[in-house]
């Protein structure tokens, strides 16, 4: 039951969920449940004033441990069995709540790369918490994937995010294409964390990776803005679905030979951490 939600809104984890143990499965859907219930807070079409108290009223029943709230409780639940720390899930809550205005622009990489950490990279973070990831250089690989999917997602929905008055990247191809190239470097960075993960969670996180980061190449297939406006929302076909999990054996394989992680990301975790002290957080 608690998969429905992912497997509702979220094709590409989903697919990738079939790889996890039901007990893991469970914390990363009362997970994504919590976080879909936010975004769905900001992004249902109502008066912005009702909004900003649907969204305080949820932020205060989750600090004040309101448990008769399922989606809450089963969240608590997740952080207290994982030790997450409660300043990951504020961050998250700051980045959400960042969306909750008359018209949102963001104007530099720096604002970009931040806001992406707040919405996504810490639900990396978290999810490597459910997936009994420990090393803090592992930790930090983490962060870079959920950042990566996330400058995935503001390429493919620019038009969506239009029609609610959001701009994140400029509305022409050669922006749109920035921001894939720069999802690229975050991917890359990521990978030899996965190494990390136990076994047993393993597989289904480079598939994620895999499958996701190929959203990217079919919006580079648009070739232009006007193709990418007439696509709608552009997901990654089953069939080349199946092609990348079969590829993410693999890179099950490269990293069973990764023996030291050597993160080489602090480039950009600097520009993160001018806002964000993400040892805190680790």
């Amino acid at each position: 039951m608690k998969s429905n939600l992912l497997k509702k809104h979220a094709k590409s984890f989903y697919w990738a969920s079939f790889f996890l143990s039901r007990n893991t499965l469970n914390k990363c859907s009362s997970l994504y449940n919590f976080c879909r219930t936010l975004d769905d807070i900001v992004d249902v079409d109502d008066n912005l004033g009702v909004k900003k108290e649907i969204f305080s009223k949820f932020k205060k029943d989750f600090v004040n441990k309101n448990l008769d709230n399922q989606i809450i409780k089963d969240m608590w639940l997740v952080i207290d069995s994982e030790n997450i720390s409660k300043r990951i899930i504020m961050d998250l809550f700051d980045g959400i709540e960042s969306d909750l205005k008359e018209k949102v622009v963001i104007n530099s990489k720096k604002d970009l790369f931040i806001y992406s950490y707040r919405v996504a990279g810490t639900v990396g973070l978290m999810m490597s918490k459910i997936l009994k990831v420990r090393e803090k250089e592992a930790l930090k690989g983490a962060i870079d994937l959920g950042i990566a999917m996330q400058l995935t997602n503001i390429a493919r929905d620019v038009c969506e995010d239009k029609a609610r008055n959001r701009q994140y990247v400029n509305h022409d191809f050669s922006s749109i294409q920035a921001i894939i190239d720069d999802s690229q470097a975050f991917y890359e960075k990521s990978f030899k964390s996965i190494s990390s993960i136990p076994v047993k969670s393993r597989f289904s996180v480079i598939v994620a990776r895999r499958v996701y980061r190929k959203i990217g190449d079919y919006i580079l297939k648009q070739k232009n803005i006007d193709n990418y406006n007439k696509a709608g929302k552009i997901y990654v076909p089953v069939f080349e679905k199946v092609i990348q999990t079969f590829l993410s054996l693999i890179d099950f394989i490269k990293l069973l030979f990764i023996k030291n992680i050597d993160y080489d990301n602090q480039l950009n975790h600097n520009i993160l951490e001018q806002e964000i002290n993400l040892n805190e957080r680790i």
